[in-house]
């Protein structure tokens, strides 16, 4: 089933505060190397037809920009000025994806630079009307994806203990409900064990998440191979 991708972003100097030990520039740095690794495994996919970044940020505005620059499949910002938080961005996105004659969407995390076309497209296979699959983070309790048909199924509900909270909801709709492990998108940034986590995948992954990759070296007591596997993968999305 095809979709419009929605990607909630929230203004980078806000984001990632629990990673205390990440000095501010680095943090946004990274934060913008995720998202664009993120946009970038989208476009790749067979099954997305549109993607939205819902964002008060200009610099993850002028980089969806780019991405649309050379992309095939249409990218588009829906302006976040308020930017309330990461539930109301969503519900943002779904409104305009429904504006645009959307059947499904996928409410996608700019946090998860491990993301897997091929996975994602898998995920949309499975697909029909009236489905929720929920995506849990690692740690099984959070949401880190929602794939909603109709795109209004449920209300998007995300935060601690998100992933029971949307499998009620979607119950409670009459919802056929799912919940799937995509391993590429378990892991969001959030806390320094996600840090460790994700630079031991990319210590060992050459190719992946090459934006992140190239971020990460910006951080002490990163592995040298980080940086050398990431500069295999696409090209650097320079500016910003």
């Amino acid at each position: 089933m095809r979709a419009s991708a929605i990607v909630p972003v929230k203004r980078f100097g806000a984001a990632k505060r629990r990673l205390a030990q990440v000095a501010d520039r680095d943090r946004v740095r990274l934060v913008e190397a995720m998202l664009a690794d993120v946009v970038g495994a989208i476009t790749e996919t067979e099954s997305v037809e549109r993607v939205i970044v819902v964002t008060g940020e200009p610099r993850a505005e002028r980089l969806a920009l780019r991405h649309a620059q050379r992309a095939t499949t249409p990218i588009e910002v829906f302006r976040d000025p308020a930017d309330a938080g990461h539930p109301e961005a969503a519900t943002l996105g779904i409104v305009r994806a429904m504006a645009l004659g959307a059947e499904c969407v996928a409410l996608l995390p700019g946090d998860c630079p491990l993301l897997e076309p091929r996975e994602l497209d898998d995920a949309l296979s499975r697909m029909r009307p009236n489905r929720v699959a929920v995506i849990p983070d690692r740690h099984g309790t959070g949401t880190n994806a929602l794939l909603l048909a109709p795109p209004d199924a449920i209300g998007p509900a995300f935060g601690p203990g998100s992933r029971e909270r949307h499998v009620d909801l979607a119950g409670r709709r009459g919802m056929e409900v799912a919940v799937e492990d995509l391993p590429s998108l378990a892991l969001d940034l959030d806390t320094p064990g996600d840090l460790a986590e994700l630079v031991a995948v990319l210590g060992v992954e050459p190719g992946r998440a090459p934006e992140t990759a190239r971020a990460l070296t910006t951080l002490p007591n990163v592995p040298e191979s980080v940086a050398v596997r990431g500069s295999e993968g696409r090209s650097p999305d320079e500016g910003g």
